[in-house]
């Protein structure tokens, strides 16, 4: 049976900023073709043993200059070769896919080649830079229109009948047909892609009648923890960004409406919390939270032995969940080795927290013990009420978790096995980040201090530290953050 190729907007770069449906097709896809810029953690999300296709490695181009054509190619051509397979195929674009996405070469190729494909639109980079600065991109007393346009287009692209003298050089050739004039007397002007040539963009701005007045304000990283604002005018933006050393990806937006900022940055006018960890995010919340996860959750490369316990599960009084990560691989390995929730009929059920807890309850197992603290600690001050002498207790765990859950189990007289279920490791390609620009750092575990430190180092003297656990503590007095 022929399957239906999606090409999917992933959104601005916030893993949550995906629309749901883009989600639940992204769940079901046995091959995932997807920009650079799209945030790995949205990745996760993919069924186990999806195949990840990153479309930066297709062909050694520049991200971001117009060298591109060989690796479009190379993305078509895949695509189809994935779809013909017979394979579940979503292709991930980043922002919003029908906004200089390269769509229409896309979908040429899939026509010609007969595939049967859907659109399902995401959030552009624009109304996700206006959004996360508190702007709004359209009012009706100064922007009743507004422009999207590329700083960046094709180089090959023919002259057309616009002005000559209306277009951007770059490199010295009159290579663009932008309409410089037209744009000039559009109240709100976005450009994507635009930072490399931003000094000759807003030098033909200029000469085509905007005011040099007008405000103008850059976000680079737009929706992430990396976000970067440079404010100014048409005058002077262009020697700011310079200074301010901005780099793609950036928005640049252009218009008075940016003004605003001053009063409406919801996001400047919160506290700024940078969470290390891997739960949920924070909502409801007072302050403003960005979720940069110091660790990422992987599958062990053996799991023979670990099989083998649980295959006879059946032999154990308690099992006992000190993560959720361990509860989802656990079930995971149930299904591979042909069991189901059955298995655990009899048993009691332990669990170190809420999100634990919840977790169990997606594969219908409801705890039967869960601290009111949520930690090892908590949990074990509810083990010493029990009788746990002689009693055979299974630890799904990390391969990187201290024994100290372990150890005081057996203190009560249990009998434990302990077995890994997942690996804990650091992520790749942390970005760069001024810390300068948050108030409070939370920890969530010795894994995210160890991390933290190994990729920045020191933390600034004026931001706070919040930390769970008496053992994260430990790890941050050993790390000395600060200094």
């Amino acid at each position: 049976m022929k399957n239906k190729l999606y090409l999917v907007g992933a959104g601005p770069g916030k893993p949550d900023l995906i629309t749901l449906r883009g989600l639940n097709i992204l769940k079901e896809a046995d091959v995932v073709i997807y920009d650079y810029l799209v945030d790995r953690r949205l990745l996760e999300y993919a069924k186990a043993g999806a195949e990840l296709i990153c479309c930066d490695k297709l062909a050694k181009k520049s991200k971001y200059c117009d060298g591109f054509l060989i690796r479009q190619e190379k993305i078509s051509n895949l695509m189809i070769k994935k779809a013909k397979e017979g394979k579940k195929v979503i292709r991930l674009k980043n922002g919003d896919i029908s906004i200089f996405s390269r769509l229409s070469r896309e979908l040429e190729a899939l026509v010609k080649n007969k595939i049967d494909y859907e659109l399902v639109p995401g959030v552009t980079a624009a109304s996700a830079a206006a959004s996360y600065i508190g702007i709004p991109l359209t009012d009706r007393r100064f922007a009743s229109s507004c422009a999207f346009v590329t700083g960046h287009e094709d180089p090959k692209k023919e002259i057309s009948s616009i002005d000559p003298s209306t277009m951007l050089r770059v490199n010295g050739e009159r290579s663009r047909t932008i309409d410089w004039k037209a744009l000039s007397r559009i109240g709100t002007v976005v450009l994507y892609m635009g930072v490399e040539n931003l000094p000759e963009i807003t030098k033909e701005l200029i000469k085509a009648g905007k005011q040099k007045e007008t405000g103008c304000a850059i976000i680079q990283n737009a929706t992430l923890a990396a976000q970067k604002v440079v404010s100014g005018n048409l005058g002077d933006i262009a020697e700011k960004a310079k200074q301010e050393r901005v780099k793609p990806p950036a928005i640049i937006i252009v218009g008075d409406i940016t003004k605003f900022r001053e009063g409406f940055n919801w996001l400047e006018k919160n506290r700024k919390i940078l969470f290390t960890g891997l739960s949920e995010d924070r909502l409801f919340l007072k302050d403003a939270y960005f979720h940069l996860p110091l660790i990422r959750i992987e599958p062990m490369d053996d799991y023979s032995e670990f099989d083998n316990y649980i295959r006879n599960i059946r032999g154990y009084d308690w099992i006992v969940f000190a993560s959720r990560y361990g509860a989802e691989y656990f079930f995971r390995r149930l299904g591979v080795v042909g069991l189901d929730a059955r298995a655990l009929n009899g048993k009691k059920v332990a669990a170190v927290g809420n999100s634990t807890r919840n977790r169990l309850l997606d594969f219908g197992i409801k705890a039967d013990l869960v601290p009111k603290i949520e930690s090892s600690k908590g949990l074990m001050r509810e083990f010493r009420k029990i009788d746990l002498k002689n009693k055979k207790i299974f630890l799904p765990r990390s391969d990187i978790s201290d024994k100290g859950l372990e150890n005081e189990l057996i203190k009560l007289g249990a009998e434990v096995t302990a077995s890994f279920a997942y690996r804990n490791v650091m992520p790749e390609d942390l970005p760069d980040l001024n810390l300068e620009n948050f108030d409070e750092i939370y920890f969530t575990s010795p894994s995210t201090v160890k991390n933290f430190k190994k990729r920045y180092k020191r933390l600034p003297s004026k931001v706070k530290i919040r930390y769970i656990g008496d053992v994260t503590l430990k790890e941050l007095k050993k790390c000395r953050l600060r200094g």
